[in-house]
């Protein structure tokens, strides 16, 4: 069927790499390229001898020049973006210079602020409907899985959908007093920003963690869960018709937030450049450093993830209610493709992403979130390839939940 240039090579490449190795029929090829090729290169001794050919390169995803050069040599059908979204932009000014189609699993953030939205990418939208060309926007699963699955419930539920809670919830236990399932960096960040959610054609702010709420989920059990912002609720309030609010939750243990707060009162979640003998150096970046790496918990984190969509709206003029989620293993997928289930529940959608492209069920020019397109091939994948999901069609709401506000250590 074609080829594909996976730019990456963490924990979320390494699953994606795995699925489409298993998906051969789509991935005929691929090519592997990072910044360390050495990583590269495990990737491929780990999974040469099927049918799919694979090769690894050196780029560094910040030089448009390099990126270039790269997608003129292994000419893709497709790039996947699965390294920093720092580097989003750049790599999709390489596939506009090349006309390549473009797929990522999360939104460009500037690297001195932390501050995440659409706008950057979606000021693309024209220039890749004159390359004829599809960016495809946030296929991993919160954004991406969670955008399909709201899509799919307008589409078969609802006549309108006008509230939507996303519900991420992360069982799983590492056994380490404080460490982060993905990008330290970028998971720090996104965790220590105001919180905000959609109401009413207007965004309301809140402080980090000070709206959380305790929400029984299958599998898994009760789990405090606190309101954030996450990037899906903006492309997901402007392609929703009729939405009044929806908001973002994620579970988080007491541990984890008070080594946080006690990493914040001392400036070490700073993203402020400060000197340290002679040389200039970003604490949030030292942190990371010292940090497991995220790709190294697989082997000990046991436990499951839930994450899913509560939706309330109208179906023929009566009140209706669906939730829809995916239960996934940490041990399970570690079995399979040796991760823990973040990065799998990201690999495996930026794989089925790619390949909606390359097959043509989701491809017109221009640049995309997951929900503007038919959700129904993407649902059958998604039970294909290891996310299989499961309905409920009479969830307890969030605003049913007791009230349990301000009880975060972040807030304290």
């Amino acid at each position: 069927m074609g080829k594909a240039l996976i730019i990456g090579a963490g924990g979320v490449a390494s699953v994606a790499v795995h699925k489409c190795v298993q998906n051969s029929e789509v991935f005929e090829e691929i090519c592997i390229a990072s910044r360390t090729k050495s990583k590269c290169d495990e990737l491929k001794a780990k999974l040469d001898g099927g049918k799919t050919k694979i090769t690894t390169a050196q780029v560094d995803a910040d030089n448009v020049d390099e990126l270039i050069a790269l997608i003129n040599e292994v000419k893709p059908d497709i790039v996947m973006n699965l390294a920093l979204p720092y580097q989003d932009l750049t790599i999709m000014d390489a596939c506009l210079a090349t006309k390549t189609n473009y797929m990522d699993t999360a939104n460009y953030e500037p690297e001195d602020t932390a501050k995440f939205e659409y706008s950057w990418q979606w000021d693309y939208k024209e220039r890749f409907e004159k390359a004829g060309i599809t960016a495809l926007l946030g296929s991993g699963f919160d954004p991406g899985v969670t955008g399909v699955f709201s899509a799919y419930a307008l589409k078969h539920y609802f006549d309108e959908i006008e509230y939507i809670d996303i519900l991420d919830c992360n069982g799983g236990d590492h056994g380490y007093p404080f460490a982060t399932n993905f990008n330290p960096e970028i998971n720090i960040r996104e965790v220590s920003a105001n919180g905000r959610y959609w109401e009413n054609g207007e965004w309301i702010e809140t402080k980090p963690m000070e709206i959380k709420r305790v929400y029984d989920f299958k599998e898994v059990g009760e789990k405090d869960m606190y309101l954030l912002y996450h990037e899906e609720l903006e492309s997901l309030a402007k392609n929703i018709p009729g939405l009044k609010r929806i908001r973002f939750f994620m579970t988080f243990g007491q541990s984890y937030l008070t080594h946080l707060k006690a990493l914040e009162n001392v400036g070490m979640t700073s993203i402020e450049p400060i000197e340290y003998e002679g040389k200039q150096i970003i604490p949030l970046q030292f942190l990371k450093a010292v940090l497991p790496d995220p790709a190294s918990l697989g082997p000990r984190t046991v436990g499951k993830t839930n994450i899913g969509c509560i939706f309330k709206g109208k179906k023929d003029g009566q009140d209706k209610t669906y939730y829809v989620y995916n239960i996934c293993d940490h041990q399970e997928c570690f079995k399979e493709v040796g991760s823990q289930a973040i990065s799998y529940t990201t690999g495996v959608p930026a794989m089925i992403g790619a390949a909606m492209v390359m097959t043509g069920k989701w491809n017109k020019p221009g640049v995309f979130n997951v929900e503007e397109f038919n959700p129904d091939p993407f649902m059958e994948e998604l039970n294909k390839w290891g996310l299989p999901w499961v309905e409920d069609f009479n969830p307890v709401l969030v605003d049913e939940l007791p009230e349990e506000a301000k009880q975060s250590e972040l807030v304290r």
